[in-house]
């Protein structure tokens, strides 16, 4: 496509998987500066890639929870192969009995305080109510195991996320939490970008989870009814965090109450009146997110972000900016019986990445850092919200392990 050459902006438009081989280069001049761009060109479609096993080793993975949402067989760990899910649980015996069913298990534990003592099992995949999430994933490596959590990493308490933190730290195993939005298909390729130097450091970015229900979801006591929307940020704080493996530092966040009869404080566990909350944060690099999350807004819903950076922003899959030299952008290969699965196909994918950092013994995608980080900041805005926009500072975590 021709363009003319006074022009001061300068697009490199490419799609998941093109190489900048494909495409016919030509030079731009501006400021007497000549930066390189690509032509527009139908993109081709990457190879499929073939997984390779690094292991023929089986961890030995109990799973705990299968509530309205059935996330305990959702992430293809029971079909994976170097997983054998040995015992499963569930405080309800039918859903139990589902779980075993779902995950062809024959052993079932009543509660994962029984689990646990079972010292056969070297991982234990989370997948209970909110709430529980950080004093269940404490209990499993207090009992020497590694561990996997349904999203959040905490439920809207500091202390609890610094104990898990120095839980991890102290007993050195695996902690991932498998958060989707971070193996969505354009998340993925903005992380593959940012780390090539395409960006360069974010300046803006922005991330959305709306999520509106006509009919409330169901859960263990309650617990979604109501609930402080960014004490559930992560689909949406993923969409910096996720990408750069970097932090927010401070925040102020403007909430609007909800029309909803059964989103009311006075008919929620936890006095919130909030049905929309966006949050300011300035990041650990000084750049700028606007994080929000809704139940409140009906109409188009899901993760979704954009990012901008110094060199180069993105889009969904399509990335505008300097680099010359394109990465390969597509996710990795998965073992031919995992389903990537549902959250924009993430789910098999996060299930592969806490596998692969036990048998690689590294730090998986998804860290206690990771986690906390993208969670704590959303506790931190609701309390911004709560004094009307006030700026406050984020506590920061740092990686554990290499």
């Amino acid at each position: 496509m021709a363009q003319h050459t006074t022009r001061r902006s300068f697009l490199q438009l490419a799609g998941l998987g093109a190489a900048a081989a494909g495409f016919g280069s030509y030079t731009l001049h501006a400021a007497d500066k000549q930066v390189h761009a690509v032509d527009e060109q139908p993109q081709e479609v990457a190879p499929q890639k073939v997984w390779q096993p690094v292991s023929d080793r089986k961890i030995r993975m109990g799973i705990v929870g299968f509530g309205v949402c059935q996330f305990g067989a959702a992430f293809s760990l029971q079909h994976h192969p170097n997983v054998e899910v040995v015992a499963v649980s569930d405080l309800f015996p039918d859903r139990c009995q589902a779980l075993a069913k779902a995950c062809q298990c024959e052993k079932t534990y009543p509660s994962l305080e029984e689990m646990v003592q079972d010292d056969t099992i070297e991982a234990i995949f989370v997948a209970t109510d909110a709430p529980s999430h950080a004093r269940h994933c404490i209990l499993v490596l207090e009992h020497g195991k590694h561990v996997a959590t349904a999203v959040p990493a905490s439920w809207g308490d500091l202390e609890i996320a610094d104990r898990l933190y120095d839980t991890v730290k102290r007993t050195g195993l695996q902690y991932m939490m498998f958060e989707t939005s971070c193996y969505h298909e354009e998340l993925h390729a903005m992380r593959v970008m940012y780390q090539a130097g395409g960006f360069g450091e974010l300046v803006y970015s922005e991330g959305e989870y709306f999520h509106y229900e006509c009919a409330l979801i169901d859960s263990y006591k309650n617990w979604r009814i109501g609930l402080p929307p960014q004490w559930y940020p992560t689909h949406s704080n993923a969409y910096h965090i996720g990408v750069t493996g970097g932090s927010f530092t401070e925040v102020s966040c403007m909430a609007m109450p909800s029309i909803r009869d059964e989103l009311q404080p006075q008919n929620n566990a936890y006095g919130n009146p909030f049905g929309t909350e966006i949050a300011l944060f300035r990041t650990n690099v000084g750049g700028m997110a606007r994080m929000g999350v809704s139940w409140d807004t009906p109409g188009y819903g899901g993760e979704m972000g954009r990012v901008r950076g110094q060199k180069g922003s993105m889009t969904g899959t399509r990335y505008q900016g300097f680099i010359e030299q394109l990465p390969d952008l597509t996710r990795p290969a998965l073992p031919p019986t995992v389903n990537p699965g549902g959250h924009g196909g993430s789910h098999g994918y996060l299930g592969h990445e806490f596998v692969m950092s036990i048998l690689e013994d590294r730090k998986p995608l998804v860290d206690i850092a990771m986690a906390l980080n993208m969670t704590v900041a959303g506790i931190v805005a609701h309390q911004s919200a709560l004094r009307d926009g006030e700026l406050l500072k984020i506590p920061q975590y740092a990686s554990v392990r290499a």
